[in-house]
């Protein structure tokens, strides 16, 4: 096992998470054998920070993770495990909309305990943040979840710095959750500095940019199956991704110098924001798994940190992070 921990809030952590998502939907065909060979792998490595959520699959990623977990040789208090809820989706894959409604937070938890066969959740996220409730209100819902035990500690996913202030103020928030990578980094204006200010960590999803930054995607070798082709994700379409398929040329180039692959510095790149940083980066290979791992031990010079930010200067990448930001609070 590795010792590489950092905290989120009063939250210990493995210093790099996994994102579970892709393993049920989304990014290809789904493997369940392989997604629970990826999970006990990334176990033994000391990737014990799990990442899912209801709406993946749906519901069929939670029960994946639980299975992988019940069949670890791992102790579950080593294991972190993260969920959300607030994406309401049907059993067709029909999406509901955002639900921040007090007995939806519980009646999501109670449904999510069942499918991941545990009695705690150790970080429950609101996956997104529904305008039509106070944030308060579904905080205090959540809050009565810690209350009960069901849940050790609460998180917020692409809330706005009142959003996230407000909700604070209702029960101490342990993390927040949101793309940040060298390709997405506004979040470093507003959203940032109030999590400093109230010693909230960051849980980056996408670090690798939707994989882009791995150097993996060109144009036509993402399958009609994988989301990432459709138009929600306009980065990585069209002359969009000619454009920044140009910037990950810089950050290969930067690799080589170093000897490492260019997602391994695009994560360390993240890991370097601070010790209150924690990616997620999403995979269902091993192989993948253990390349992204790898970044640990890449160390970046303030030097190396100039040359990335020269490489993929703020504002340089071409295209919305969605099609359709109006799920975003803002």
């Amino acid at each position: 096992m590795t010792t590489h921990q950092r905290q989120l809030g009063d939250l210990t952590v493995s210093t790099l998470g996994l994102g579970c998502m892709g393993m049920s939907e989304f990014y290809g065909t789904a493997d369940d054998q392989q997604g629970i060979e990826t999970i006990h792998r990334a176990l033994d490595l000391g990737v014990t920070f799990l990442d899912t959520a209801d709406m993946y699959g749906p519901f069929t990623n939670e029960r994946l993770v639980g299975k992988a977990i019940a069949a670890s040789q791992h102790s579950r208090d080593d294991i972190q495990l993260a969920t959300k809820f607030g994406n309401e989706r049907l059993p067709d894959g029909t999406r509901v909309g955002i639900n921040g409604s007090p007995e939806y937070v519980r009646s999501a938890c109670d449904a999510s305990l069942q499918r991941l066969g545990v009695d705690h959740i150790d970080l429950y996220y609101q996956h997104r943040v529904d305008q039509g409730v106070p944030i308060e209100e579904t905080v205090g819902a959540m809050a009565e979840l810690v209350e009960a035990g069901k849940v050790r500690h609460l998180g917020l996913s692409e809330a706005a710095p009142e959003t996230i202030r407000r909700a604070h103020a209702t029960h101490p928030i342990t993390a927040l959750q949101t793309e940040y990578s060298l390709f997405t980094r506004d979040l470093e204006d507003d959203i940032l500095p109030v999590l400093r200010e109230l010693g909230i960590g960051l849980v980056p999803y996408s670090p690798l940019g939707r994989g882009i930054l791995t150097g993996a995607i060109t144009p036509g070798s993402l399958p009609a199956d994988d989301s990432r082709s459709s138009a929600y994700f306009p980065r990585l379409n069209g002359e969009a991704l000619e454009a920044n398929l140009a910037l990950v040329d810089r950050v290969r180039a930067i690799a080589a110098e170093k000897g490492c692959t260019p997602g391994q510095l695009a994560l360390a790149w993240v890991l370097a924001q601070g010790d209150d940083v924690v990616p997620i980066p999403g995979t269902k290979r091993v192989a993948y798994l253990e390349e992204n791992v790898g970044a640990l031990d890449v160390a970046l010079s303030s030097d190396d940190l100039k040359a990335l930010d020269a490489a993929v200067p703020r504002g340089s990448v071409v295209g919305a992070r969605y099609g359709d930001m109006s799920h975003i609070d803002a």
